[in-house]
Formats: structure tokens, sequence, C-alpha cells
């Protein structure tokens, strides 16, 4: 049946799905039946992703944020690899394979420097679970989600632990509105945690066992260990030898259209953070792209005509940045909330049982 179609019947569409984060492990478990799947990604399991942070803190929280891509791909081929080029009609793997797609999306997000087992990335976040545990003081390099949100799990379950949290913006959480910065600066002011800004650490000049540290306006940091939680690179310079480097804009992302396909191209799609759409790149965001595209696949691989396909529609400005297991400063089109009640929308179990049980697994 490889050669076309066979007895009147269509072969099933060979579907490449590159990166395992949240889009591409969403639109992978939803297209595994509609055709021949196959997902690559260099690790072997799916992470979620705003939940690490708890498990630095709370170990056994690992083991339900780390999901192997075999749990919840029971009808897909999984292609334990890096990618390193796509033809027009191929991905090219570091390993020397070849994976002939007849649609192609790309999700690889930011390059996160994660072990490639599961049981690797248990250990990596054990290990950082006992760094904050044997320490008396705390850097955090970076005010963003990740060093909020890091700062807040530790005040949380630390009180008596010194947290500095160093960042060379004007206010924390820049990526939102000023109102969810005041919010979640007074919180962590309450717990403590000492916050410097318009300076910073270059991460560069740090080493592991490092105790002293000098910001770039030349105050002097004691802490017995660090975490730098600035933002990773995207995931595509793979792509920038390729027949999709053109379609690369000047920041690495993937210019899309607005059925998310990649410009210039009929059966390449992008999804999640790695595409050039303005708006929050958040893991809900990551999901809406996903059902967005395999609508839009599945539609193509019945034959339908190009205006049938659906057109993703960006949605409100909603973020929830979890400050411990209590607190959270959350914010919606219509207000910025902080406190227990902005909590409960994430900060219990941070969407945990939620996502487990929708990639069909036990919460």
């Amino acid at each position: 049946m490889e050669g076309g179609e066979e007895g009147g019947m269509r072969r099933r569409r060979r579907v490449v799905v590159v990166g395992g984060g949240v889009a591409g492990a969403f639109l992978a478990k939803t297209l595994q039946s509609d055709s021949d799947l196959v997902l690559i990604d260099p690790k072997e399991y799916f992470e979620i992703p705003w939940a690490y942070l708890r498990a630095m803190v709370e170990p056994p929280f690992a083991e339900k944020i780390l999901i192997k891509h075999t749990d919840y791909l029971t009808n897909a081929v999984i292609v334990t690899s890096r990618a390193i080029g796509v033809t027009e009609t191929e991905v090219l793997t570091d390993e020397g394979r070849s994976i002939p797609y007849d649609f192609l999306i790309v999700a690889t997000g930011h390059a996160d420097p994660v072990p490639r087992s599961r049981n690797g990335r248990i250990e990596q976040l054990r290990e950082e679970h006992e760094k904050i545990k044997s320490s008396s003081s705390v850097l955090i390099i970076g005010g963003g989600r990740r060093g909020v949100e890091l700062a807040g799990e530790i005040a949380s379950d630390y009180p008596e632990k010194k947290v500095t949290l160093v960042h060379k913006g004007s206010r924390l959480l820049e990526h939102l509105g000023p109102k969810a910065s005041v919010k979640a600066l007074k919180w962590l002011k309450k717990k403590d945690v000492e916050v410097l800004f318009e300076q910073t650490v270059d991460p560069g000049s740090v080493s592991e066992g490092q105790k002293e540290f000098k910001t770039s306006a030349g105050k002097p940091v004691a802490a017995d260990c660090h975490f730098v939680c600035t933002g990773w690179p995207l995931a595509s310079s793979w792509l920038q030898e390729t027949v999709l480097g053109k379609s690369l804009d000047e920041h690495g992302r993937l210019m899309v259209d607005g059925n998310l396909r990649v410009k210039g191209q009929k059966n390449v799609f992008a999804i999640g953070d790695i595409t050039d759409i303005k708006e929050l790149k958040q893991g809900y965001v990551a999901q809406a792209h996903a059902a967005v595209v395999a609508k839009n696949v599945k539609l193509l691989m019945k034959g339908a005509k190009e205006t049938k396909i659906v057109a993703y529609k960006a949605g409100s400005v909603f973020a929830v940045i979890s400050l411990g297991r209590k607190s959270a400063v959350a914010q919606f089109p219509f207000a910025t909330i902080s406190g227990r009640v902005a909590a409960m929308t994430k900060s219990k179990d941070l969407f945990v049982a939620w996502t487990r049980k929708t990639m069909g697994l036990s919460p």
C-alpha cells in the first residue's frame, strides 16, 4: 500500500511530529489513530513543563509530571533522537535516519537541556531538591515566570532559607501587566525574599559550588546554591539550512499563516512556542494550537478543500503564576487577582491531574 492507492483504498498518511513538548504531545495523541504517525523527540518522555518546579521541592511529584511517550502513544512510532534537517519529503535525525512524511508538524519549542531518559530526569530533579534542602541560602537569577515560581516554592516549603532573586528588568514578570508584577513582589517581600532589580549575575561566570556572587551593579550576594531561571533559546537552529530556513523570522521563530501552516508550505505546520504568533507562550495556548492543526490535518487527509480548513484565533490573555501551594497571581482579561482564590485555578496540583487525564492516564 506504500505505492499509493490499492483496491480503491487510500493509504494511511504519514504524519511526522517533531518535538514532544505540550504542543507536540497533544497533537500526536490526537492524530495517532488517523495516520501512520511518527513522533521524533530527543527524550523518551513528555514533561508537564509548568509543574517541574514543584518537583524540585517535592521529589515524588516528578513521578506524575514525567510521562513516557509510550504511555499515551499506543498507535505510533516513537523515534528518540534529535531532528537535524528536513527536506520536502523527509526529516533527518542525528542517528542517520530519514523519516518520510506526507504532513510535518514542527513543535520543537525551546532547547531545554534535560536528560534523554525519564529516570535521568527524575534523578536530576532529585539532585536539585537535595541542593535546595542542604542550603541555608539560595540565589535565583531571573525574575520571569520560572524565577518567581521557584522563589515561591522555596519560600513556601522552606521559610527558614534566605532567598535572593536577581532580575535585570525594572519589574518582575515583564511578560504580564504591571498589576501582576506588583502583587508578585508584594507576596515575595512578605515571605522575606530579597529582590534586586536592574542588575543581574552573568550565568556564564558562575559555577557549581560557588558561594560568593557579585551582581552587575557590584552588590555582593552570598548563597549556598544558585539556579539560573533565564529563558532557553528556541530549538530552531536545525532548520536554518533546510527548506524551511526562509520561513524563520529574525528571532528564529517559524512564520505561520492563519491556519498555523508554515508560510510558503502546503503540508508543513508549526505549533507551540516556535511560532511567530504574537501571544503569551503558555501551555494552554500550545494545546489550542495542537487542536487546530489536528483538525486541519484530518481534513486535508480526507481530501477537503483548502477553504474548509479552520483558522486559529489567539485568545484573551490569561496567566496564573503560582506562589507556593496556597497562593498565586492570576491575570485575566478583565482583572488581575492574587491570593487563595487565584491559587485555586492552579497552585494546588498545577493542573497535573487534569493533564494526565487528558493524556488518557490515571490522575
